[in-house]
């Protein structure tokens, strides 16, 4: 697929990954732009039907996010030894004047809504400590609370000194929309999106009426959102079917949706982790499955950390060596030989570069050789890629819990006890064999743990069998702990999902 992607000067990194994957773009918040997203298509959801692209509407929803954000006022009037009358009376008066959008709004709804005033108060406790990085010092308007249903979804928004406010895409910078786009182009997107509506789009969940009591009535964006098919330049990859198999085997467990978020943020992350190493590897011709060679941690040092740090840094480097790779083979395509010897030749193949990477503007080639047209692009491209593109491997691993520089001066994947407890979550329907576990991590995500996994590192001498042995057990020893598995011999273990069914081996 390709097609103009606006509001970039060159686009190379985005016709390899799509526009765009951002290293700021923790994976919550890729998952909350993507539900901004789902809930403006509920009607057909997940279903890549349109012929445009997928349109989208997301709330803003400045009433909630400033009640619970930018509301330092309510705790004060709340230990004040006044009437409630008083208090309702002082704290509107307060956030009339200090407030950025109710100013103008009639926030008396609240009074009906709640009781007394030390109810509203708890009300927005309970709401802003179950918001992610309710502690950060984040402005109010880019600080979210947990996505209890439909009314607890909203954009992120920069708000001027004025008192306007627009869209923003430093923490919403589309890679939920990419998201959203893989999803709908897996072969069971149209029943994840069935599932999903019916879990978490439930507008009279407990949690969310209470929500929805505190914003009143939606806020919506004045005007609608389209991405466009070409955002993302693949109409199917086996990545995309794995994510979403993903999600619908952890929306499958008995499970509260609440509970099943935090792994389906982590697989999430992964996947895309993953997506972004495979198409570097792809655009390089490396047709090898990406690899993460895992250490896990033990009270003694061992000899994985090592070839764990090779594998972490080698997989780093992929994403730049994939940029070059990209525009430099355009020198190998016969209308670029054939450009460089018409009489015409800086302009062909300026024509040639600004079809396949929006560069250089046309009519911008001033007399320059094609070889030097490459090679200002690469350094460009590098450059900006450095910035975020770049960071993608580093940012997200740690993220997730997948990589770690404890006790070591360098990074090195690791896996923390959350992102194991996912990878069971997601991979273990009910109970299975431990090897057959380490397995389906590997054919899934490219993790090595165990000797059988790591074979070809044996063969290569690059680690002995003897150690990936000792991280293998070291893994079981992990995972008793967690009480994720059940040893019935020396020679057979089970790893057990605490979700699936509670009938006995």
């Amino acid at each position: 697929m390709s097609g103009l992607i606006k509001d970039v000067d060159f686009a190379v990194d985005e016709r390899i990954w799509g526009h765009r994957l951002y290293d700021e773009q923790l994976p919550h918040l890729t998952v909350l732009e993507f539900l901004c997203v789902f809930g403006s298509n509920l009607k057909k959801p997940l279903v890549d039907g349109a012929a445009d692209g997928v349109t989208y509407q997301p709330q803003r929803q400045f009433r909630l996010r400033e009640l619970l954000f930018n509301n330092p006022i309510v705790e004060m009037v709340r230990g004040q030894a006044i009437s409630d009358e008083d208090k309702w009376k002082r704290w509107a008066e307060i956030f009339k004047e200090e407030s950025f959008n109710s100013r103008d709004e009639d926030m008396s709804y609240l009074r009906h809504v709640f009781s007394t005033f030390e109810d509203f108060a708890r009300a927005i406790e309970l709401l802003r400590s179950s918001a992610f990085e309710a502690r950060s010092n984040k402005r109010w308007s880019s600080k979210f609370v947990f996505p209890f249903g439909p009314d607890a979804l909203y954009e992120d928004l920069r708000v001027d000194a004025k008192g306007g406010a627009s869209n923003d895409r430093r923490f919403f910078a589309r890679t939920g929309e990419l998201l959203y786009l893989m999803l709908s182009r897996a072969k069971n997107g149209p029943l994840l999106g069935q599932q999903l509506a019916e879990r978490l789009f439930d507008s009279s969940a407990p949690m969310n009426r209470l929500v929805r009591a505190m914003q009143g009535e939606p806020q919506f964006a004045s005007q609608p959102r389209m991405i466009p098919h070409h955002h993302l330049p693949y109409s199917e990859l086996e990545r995309f079917d794995q994510l979403c198999d993903d999600w619908l085997a952890i929306l499958s467990l008995d499970m509260p949706v609440y509970d099943a978020l935090e792994h389906l943020i982590a697989i999430t992350g992964l996947n895309l982790l993953l997506y972004f190493l495979e198409r570097a590897k792809a655009q390089l011709g490396d047709e090898r499955p990406a690899e993460l060679v895992c250490e896990i941690v033990s009270r003694e040092r061992t000899k994985v950390r090592a070839i764990s740090g090779e594998s972490y840094h080698a997989n780093q480097s992929l994403s730049p060596a994939a940029v070059r790779a990209a525009i430099e083979k355009v020198q190998k395509e016969p209308r670029w030989v054939e450009a460089e010897q018409s009489d015409h030749r800086s302009e062909r193949c300026a024509e040639i570069l600004h079809e396949l990477f929006q560069w250089p503007p046309l009519g911008g080639a001033n007399g320059k050789p094609g070889k030097a047209l490459v090679d200002e692009l690469i350094v460009s491209t590098l450059s900006r890629h450095e910035q975020h593109f770049g960071k993608i491997h580093s940012t997200w691993s740690r993220a997730i819990g997948l990589s770690s520089r404890r006790s070591s001066r360098r990074y090195r994947y690791a896996p923390n006890d959350a992102l194991l407890k996912s990878l069971v979550v997601t991979i273990v329907p009910d109970r299975m064999q431990f090897d057959e576990f380490l397995t389906e991590a590997k054919r899934r995500y490219g993790i090595v743990i165990g000797d059988f996994e790591g074979n070809h590192l044996v063969t290569s001498k690059k680690i002995d069998q003897e150690a990936l042995g000792d991280n293998r057990q070291n893994l079981e020893a992990r995972l008793v702990g967690l009480g994720l598995v059940r040893r019935l011999s020396d020679s057979c273990s089970f790893v057990e999902n605490p979700f699936g069914s509670k009938e006995m081996i």
